[in-house]
């Protein structure tokens, strides 16, 4: 039988495959009507602002604090005590937030002033950024009690219906952006209105989606209105407070890139935007699905002192991200440059723009098994209740980010704030597994799969710069779906002859 493990990772994957996918759509129909130009720019800003403390207050902190917690609750407990610390939790995250939007609405020109001030130089661009991030603030609190109500749902094993919601709000966004055209009367940084206010209609449909799978479940904690908190909700936001900062700090390295990103010449913002989002590809596919299926089962293993079991899920997620990220890894280094021009390159956004956000792709590419490995380890600390390690090692990051940064973006530009992210993240990996080994939560058991997998890797990678050269087509899409497929067939073929699939992937109910 399939381990529970391989089951949930099927699930959450499937699912952000999907919105992944589509992801990769939406981002193609904002080049096409966007491109990488000053609007572009100030959309994007004002998107990094409730994504940036949706990953705070419920998809990363907080639900790393609270799942842990929950599942504590329910071994030692019952539903009953889980489901009103739910209640409590649930209303003091709706009542901070609901205050942030506010304070944030009021002091919007300074905000943005702080994440772009590069903008300053482009009041056109700085003055549709401020209006943009207004229109899309409020996104905040809607998107973060999705989250919080799909680590519930996670919790209890059902997995489907939270890695459901980005589906959802990328078939809300590419709405939006299809209505570009449309609007008239909107100057050229200002087009990008439409897309922003498809972003609350996205929060407005999550919303009501998970309300209604918790409520056919009997799982909607109910808003617990009491000035007095409950020891366990006191225990969870001690937990919460480390989880938070490390959470802040990474999401310090991505406005390093923002902030450094403004300075530098108009279209930077863009190209290192649409290189990440094609990292983000197996990024979400693995890391973000792995991580999600991991925190509830090493949370579980933990609360009952099963140290065996977390050791043998973190062996089988790292076999099976290792067997996914690692050729990717390999076909962006080779392929990054088609990729880009394959996908993006139409419309306003031209084959110039493609070669800049290429040289982003290949930098974020090397650090791509590091973003991972962090997102697989990071639960077991979580799940140990040692978030203040997480949050060191995350101010370390952070500290490498943004020197390297400053040290790269003279020689290299954009690029070479791609690359300082990129060994960041490698290096948080290094001191993760560092630690978890010597605690006895890792073997050396993958080391030899892992050995297979770099092989049939490397023979994917000889074969598509064969293809590169002997492809007599020049459409860029057609190529670009011929590397994919051939890439594929090679790897899985290598794969199979070197016993490098994992058994997880094999097995069968």
């Amino acid at each position: 039988m399939a381990s529970s493990l391989g089951r949930a990772f099927g699930q959450i994957g499937i699912m952000t495959a999907c919105s992944r996918v589509l992801g990769l759509v939406r981002d193609i129909v904002f080049a096409i009507f966007l491109g990488a130009g000053p609007a572009a720019d100030a959309f994007l800003v004002a998107l990094k602002l409730p994504n940036m403390f949706r990953r705070l207050s419920a998809e990363g902190a907080l639900t790393n604090a609270f799942v842990p917690s929950y599942a504590a609750t329910m071994e030692a407990a019952d539903d009953k005590a889980a489901r009103h610390l739910a209640g409590e939790v649930q209303t003091m995250l709706v009542m901070v937030l609901l205050a942030l939007v506010i304070v944030f609405e009021i002091m919007m020109p300074t905000v943005v002033t702080l994440l772009a001030p590069g903008f300053a130089d482009t009041p056109d661009r700085f003055a549709a950024a401020v209006d943009l991030a207004r229109v899309t603030m409020p996104y905040l609190p809607m998107i973060s009690l999705v989250a919080f109500w799909a680590a519930i749902a996670n919790a209890h094993d059902r997995f489907i219906p939270g890695a459901a919601m980005p589906v959802l709000f990328n078939i809300c966004l590419i709405g939006g952006a299809l209505l570009v055209p449309l609007a008239t009367g909107l100057t050229n940084v200002e087009r990008a209105l439409p897309v922003a206010w498809a972003l609350l209609a996205a929060g407005s449909v999550q919303l009501v989606t998970m309300y209604l799978v918790l409520q056919r479940r009997g799982q909607l904690p109910d808003f617990v209105m009491s000035l007095r908190v409950s020891p366990r909700a006191r225990q969870m936001w001690r937990k919460f407070i480390p989880a938070a900062g490390g959470a802040l700090a990474m999401q310090m390295n991505l406005i390093v890139d923002l902030v450094l990103a403004s300075m530098l010449q108009v279209g930077a913002i863009s190209w290192l935007y649409y290189a990440d989002r094609v990292a983000q590809l197996p990024l979400g596919i693995v890391g973000i699905a792995l991580g999600t299926a991991l925190l509830p089962r090493l949370s579980k293993a933990e609360a009952a002192g099963h140290p065996d079991s977390v050791r043998s899920a973190l062996t089988e997620a790292m076999e099976l991200g290792g067997f996914l990220v690692v050729p990717a890894v390999a076909a962006l280094l080779v392929l990054a440059l088609p990729i880009v021009q394959g996908l993006f390159a139409h419309g306003a956004f031209t084959l110039a723009d493609a070669q800049m956000a290429s040289f982003a792709l290949m930098a974020y590419a090397i650090g791509l098994p590091g973003f991972v490995l962090v997102k697989i380890l990071q639960p077991a600390f979580y799940a140990a209740g040692q978030p203040g390690l997480v949050l060191r090692i995350s101010l370390t990051m952070v500290a490498i980010n943004i020197v390297g940064s400053l040290l790269l973006m003279g020689p290299f530009g954009h690029a070479g704030l791609a690359m300082a992210t990129a060994v960041s993240g490698l290096l948080a990996a290094a001191i993760m597994l560092v630690i978890l080994a010597r605690r006895d939560r890792l073997g050396a058991a993958m080391l030899r799969p892992l050995a297979r997998i770099l092989l049939a890797s490397l023979i994917m990678m000889l074969a598509l710069w064969g293809l590169t050269i002997w492809l007599p087509f020049d459409n860029p899409v057609l190529r670009l779906v011929l590397y994919v497929g051939g890439g594929s067939v090679v790897y899985f073929g290598a794969a199979i002859l070197l016993r490098a699939v994992p058994p997880g992937l094999l097995r069968r109910r």
